[in-house]
């Protein structure tokens, strides 16, 4: 061990005190901010086990970071176990320079140790050069734009390494300027975390472990003067805890279907807009959100299909921020849009998104023969907006009709039934929300209804997890489920044998985790063929978050992006299990190919097995 003179020590403690006040006075200002942001009114720490699973799965294992890109993600999981592993090493290396050396090399245990922190260093040293290479030379274009501060702090991670490898070569062991060469690298690291991306090292764990507990989900408005996210004052501390956890690696970027599409929105500048706001104005601020550091058109362009959500490494959850500044923006009147008040107007007067006379649905009913719901039969069918009104809707529900029919399951619907508030939800608008709600739950009690089928994946989401904020629904399926169950009693003599690729609705997949069953229905009538992005990396139709009922995309369209997707498979068929997505392919896929594969729900697929009447 190397022994110190007194001049050298008190060096070193000047240096080290001045390295960690400066640390503390800058990440002292990130902390002031978080905890003086608003209280998230909903928080609970319940349920725990969740909480600490997620916490060893994707913090100590790195489990989403390797999963969802596995070079780059290894390559960062090396750095991440060299740096856990390396701590006592780097308490060691202060101890020595005030000459109390904890651990030594020659004699147990800490000879092992000091060989296995060799492992991880060599790690480390591979893990940032991969990263270093990757972000300076390939420069993937979600990255963004270069960052010379993060060239610069991944040098002296490598020689952090470099100078603790190099003290096991042959007469190095002992050599002060390889000490003091790590030391100066140390002390200047530290105080550049809290002003970097590097702030993530203090913050996702903590940020992972607090994330809201469930999958994007939306806080509920407290008291009358809470419009959502307009201005400082309504940021709470789980948005800033998650806007200072941003490690900007552009996985949300990467999956966004409007970003990719050439829109303004960027996952990532959200979340750093609201970061740059902080810095700038401070939590209890009452300038605009909207404004200087974040753009309302890029919020309003979120088609909420979770990608960014489902893929960020640190616990950012986007979509509360998001569906948070277009509440802010709409429940404070200060979102003009002739399609959104429109749309708002027909869900107000007619209890539709699609603005049709309820005199529609009822003829629809008494077409197809669907029984009235008398609390005797097994399912409640919900047929919702696209399911009554829409064309391709009425088609999936009477097929799907035609399913349960012929397994014998009895069913009926509502006679008055309206909008679940889905569209208004995710737009902003929660006053309508809140009525559309409280007017279904009330129709739903009276109904006696046991239980909820639906064809549509938004529905099932709104029923079984928003409506909770005014009641409690009847349990609630989407039909892929219920067909899944029954599909060993179907005949087999429907789609031939033909090549069916499957697309995964975003709030089917993401929201509920379905990615099995309709992928049973298909594979029992024809082949079943995978896209490119699929399962939980599935590419959003665009149709969410209220974005089917508003004017022309800018950019190439969401859909059509999809669709050529989805035909470059080869496929005969392209199977839906939304009827968002079934109408939103409708078109794009006309407007792609002269003769487009055929597009069909999964029950359509189902049904066309069954014997004609």
């Amino acid at each position: 061990m190397i022994q110190f003179f007194w001049p050298e020590r008190v060096v070193f403690i000047i240096l080290a005190i001045a390295s960690a006040c400066l640390f503390l006075m800058r990440f002292g200002k990130v902390w002031r901010n978080i905890n003086a942001s608003k209280k998230d009114p909903d928080f609970t720490i319940k349920p725990v086990g969740r909480r600490v699973r997620d916490f060893v799965w994707e913090v100590l294992l790195q489990g989403k970071v390797i999963r969802q890109r596995p070079l780059p993600g290894l390559a960062h999981a090396l750095v991440f176990w060299g740096f856990c592993a390396f701590a006592l090493v780097t308490v060691n290396h202060f101890a020595q320079g005030v000459n109390l050396g904890l651990l030594q090399r020659g004699t147990f245990p800490g000879k092992p140790y000091f060989w296995l922190a060799t492992i991880f260093a060599a790690g480390v040293a591979i893990g940032i050069t991969g990263l270093f290479i990757r972000r300076f030379f390939v420069r993937p274009r979600w990255l963004g734009k270069v960052s010379y501060e993060s060239g610069f702090i991944a040098f002296l991670i490598f020689l952090l390494m470099a100078t603790y490898l190099a003290t096991f070569l042959p007469h190095w062991e002992g050599s002060r300027i390889l000490w003091w060469t790590h030391t100066i690298s140390l002390l200047i690291f530290l105080p550049l975390i809290p002003h970097t991306k590097h702030l993530h090292l203090v913050l996702s764990p903590v940020t992972v472990f607090l994330k809201r507990d469930q999958f994007s989900k939306i806080p509920p408005l407290v008291g009358d003067e809470d419009f959502g996210l307009d201005t400082g004052k309504d940021i709470t501390k789980l948005d800033a805890l998650q806007a200072y956890s941003c490690v900007e690696c552009g996985r949300c970027t990467e999956h966004c279907p409007a970003n990719f599409t050439g829109k303004l929105l960027d996952p990532k500048e959200i979340a750093l807009g609201f970061r740059h706001y902080l810095n700038e104005f401070g939590p209890g601020s009452e300038e605009p959100l909207i404004g200087k550091h974040l753009a309302q058109e890029a919020a309003f362009q979120c088609t909420t299909c979770g990608a960014c959500e489902f893929q960020c490494p640190v616990g950012v959850q986007h979509l509360p921020l998001i569906i948070g500044l277009r509440r802010g923006a709409v429940n404070t009147g200060k979102w003009e849009d002739d399609y959104g008040t429109k749309l708002f107007l027909n869900l107000e007067r007619n209890g539709n998104a699609l603005g049709f006379s309820t005199n529609e649905r009822d003829k629809f009913i008494q077409k197809q023969e669907f029984p009235i719901y008398d609390g005797t039969q097994e399912y409640l069918l919900w047929l919702g907006c696209m399911g009554a009104y829409d064309p391709s809707g009425r088609e999936i529900v009477a097929s799907l009709a035609q399913v349960m029919r012929y397994l014998e399951v009895t069913f009926g619907v509502l006679k008055k039934e309206r909008c679940t508030g889905d569209p208004a939800r995710r737009m902003g608008n929660d006053l309508a929300f809140g009525e559309l709600a409280q007017n279904n739950l009330e129709t739903l009690e009276k109904s006696k209804a046991k239980k909820i089928i639906s064809i549509c994946p938004h529905c099932v989401r709104t029923i079984g997890t928003d409506w909770k904020e005014y009641g409690e629904a009847p349990p609630v399926e989407h039909h892929s489920e219920f067909l899944a169950r029954h599909v060993d009693k179907l005949p087999r003599n429907g789609a031939g044998g033909s090549k069916i690729v499957y697309h995964d609705p975003c709030y089917l997949g993401r929201y509920r985790n379905v990615y099995d069953e309709p992928r049973a229905v298909v594979s029992a009538f024809g082949e079943l063929v995978e896209p490119e992005r699929t399962r939980e990396r599935s590419f959003c139709c665009g149709a969410g978050g209220g974005l089917a009922f508003l004017g022309e995309e800018k950019g190439k369209r969401v859909s059509v992006e999809r669709a050529e997707q989805l035909i470059a498979t080869g496929a005969d068929v392209v199977g839906a299990a939304c009827p968002f997505c079934n109408t939103m392919f409708r078109d794009a896929l006309a407007g792609i190919s002269a003769n487009p594969p055929k597009l069909l729900d999964i029950a359509q697929i189902a049904a066309a097995s069954l014997p004609r009447e």
